[in-house]
Order: structure tokens, then C-alpha cells, then sequence
């Protein structure tokens, strides 16, 4: 069985749509003829391909028929992982408050290794308290009318998606360029604002999470584009995924050209910010001004 917090069912879907397009493209195969083989059409292989739908397994044995790969030592391995990756993911007890665009992301969160992000307005998700998410979450307009018992579902979803973190064998590694005023900002009142601040201090210390402050005092920067995060994974078939989040959905961009501009642009943030041992000095000097 795989290791469900490496993978998840999300990341292998990747990993055998990955494969299923390698097959195709080796036997010349258009996507329209495989769509046929498979009573669909080319958007739908293009789908499979991508990771972004589930696999029906007799799809999955015909295209591998079409692609001739008739050899059962080589198919049975490849359907155990369509198998496998048609489980559903610890996210689904939470489907009823999930936006359609986000049970994406969640697979690729829980399988990423190391997530680096830029955040300019309020402190990650994964760095959040539940009083700071409560507000947070309670900021969007689409949650004003909600019953209390939604946001609260939706507070219990982000807390168990922090446990990335502290996974006992291998948690992921978080590293986050925080703009200043997302430490200035008030969310939720004082209260909670200043208890987010000292959990920072204490979630700084953990050896897998490294924060840095963009300052009001350097001015401009490379994140014109707003807030980002950059996700990679333990598999080397797997590349880096960029997400980018608007206000009704989410980007997703995993085009070499796309990742490198977005990386440079990080790693120009990196630079450009306080150094990492000097998170905690520069937010206790905030602190103290309040």
C-alpha cells in the first residue's frame, strides 16, 4: 500500500496520467483517437492525462490496449495504481464545504514535500490558528450568511490540514515570505491577532518551517503578481506546481517556463527579505509597538 501522506490519490492520478500520455505519444496515438477507443472524446483524455479526473479502470484497460502495452507485468501494476488513486481522499468527510476548485490543491498539498509561498495580506493557511482562521474565513463574502456549523467545518479543515507539518516520519517542509502587513494586519481583534503573532514565534522554531518578512521599507518588489505558493514533490515524475489563488477559484501552472519564472521570483524574495534566523527579532519589535 502507498504511503497515503507521500502520495495521495491526487498525486498518483498525476503519476499515471503522466504515464498514460508517454504511452500515447510514443505509439503516435492523437488524443482524439484515444478518446474514441475510449467512448469520449479529446478533452476528456486530456483530463486523465493532467490528473484532474478520477479513472474508470475499463478505461484504463483499453487505452492501455490501444497503446500496446499488453505485457501483464507491466499492466497490472498500472491498474492497482488507477485503483488506488479512485480512493477517496481524507478531504471528502469535508466535501460538503469544499469549493469545487479546491479538492485539487488539498491532493497536491498533502503530497508536497516542500511548499514555498509568498503571502501578502494575511498569515498562511497552514500558520493559522483556529480563532485567526475563524476570522479569516469569516471574511469572505460567501461566508456571511453561512450557518455557524459551516464555518466551523471549514476552521476543522484547515487545522487538519496543518498536520502536514507535523507528520511524525516525514513532514513537509513550509517556507513563506510574509509581507509585513500581513503581521500588521488585524484579523479577528487584538486578541487574536496577538495570539496568532506569538503562535508564529512558536511554529518559527520548528526545523521544517522557515519564515522571512518582506519589510514596508524595502518598497517595491519581484511579487507583482500577488500572493503564490510553489509545491514540489518526493517524486521525480512529478514536477513543481505553481498555485495561484483569485477570489472565485485557483490557477494551476506546471509548464517549465511557468514554474522557473515563478521560482526566480521567489528566490529573489528570499534575497530580498530579512534573513531567516531573524523572523522572531523583527516580530517582536512589532509586537512591542502595539
Amino acid at each position: 500500500m502507498v504511503d497515503q501522506r507521500n502520495r495521495g490519490p491526487v498525486a498518483l492520478r498525476i503519476l499515471l496520467g503522466g504515464q498514460l500520455r508517454r504511452f500515447r505519444e510514443e505509439r503516435e496515438i492523437t488524443r482524439e483517437a484515444a478518446g474514441y477507443a475510449i467512448r469520449s472524446s479529446d478533452s476528456k483524455i486530456s483530463r486523465l492525462e493532467l490528473g484532474r479526473v478520477a479513472f474508470k479502470i475499463r478505461d484504463i484497460e483499453d487505452l492501455l490496449t490501444l497503446y500496446g502495452v499488453d505485457d501483464e507485468a507491466v499492466r497490472a501494476p498500472l491498474l492497482a495504481l488507477a485503483r488506488e488513486a479512485n480512493q477517496p481522499g481524507w478531504w471528502r468527510a469535508f466535501a460538503a464545504v469544499l469549493p469545487d476548485w479546491s479538492e485539487l490543491y488539498l491532493g497536491l498539498e498533502t503530497a508536497a514535500t516542500q511548499i514555498r509561498a509568498y503571502e501578502a495580506q494575511f498569515v498562511p493557511d497552514l500558520l493559522q490558528t483556529e480563532d485567526y482562521a475563524r476570522a479569516a474565513i469569516g471574511l469572505n463574502s460567501s461566508q456571511f450568511a453561512a450557518p455557524p456549523g459551516e464555518l466551523e467545518r471549514r476552521v476543522s479543515l484547515r487545522m487538519r490540514r496543518q498536520e502536514i507539518l507535523t507528520h511524525p516520519e516525514d513532514p513537509a517542509t513550509l517556507w513563506v515570505v510574509l509581507d509585513e502587513a500581513a503581521l500588521r494586519r488585524p484579523v479577528g481583534g487584538p486578541r487574536v491577532t496577538r495570539a496568532q503573532m506569538k503562535h508564529l514565534l512558536a511554529v518559527s522554531e520548528q526545523p521544517n518551517v522557515i519564515i522571512q518578512v518582506m519589510p514596508f521599507a524595502f518598497g517595491g518588489h519581484a511579487a507583482e503578481g500577488g500572493t503564490f505558493s510553489i509545491l514540489r514533490f518526493a517524486e521525480p515524475e512529478l514536477s513543481d506546481v505553481v498555485h495561484c489563488r483569485y477570489l472565485t477559484g485557483a490557477v494551476y501552472l506546471d509548464k517549465p517556463a511557468d514554474v522557473l519564472r515563478y521560482s526566480e521570483v521567489m528566490g529573489r524574495m528570499i534575497i530580498d527579505s530579512t534573513q531567516p534566523g531573524d523572523f522572531a527579532d523583527y516580530l517582536q519589535r512589532i509586537l512591542a509597538e502595539e
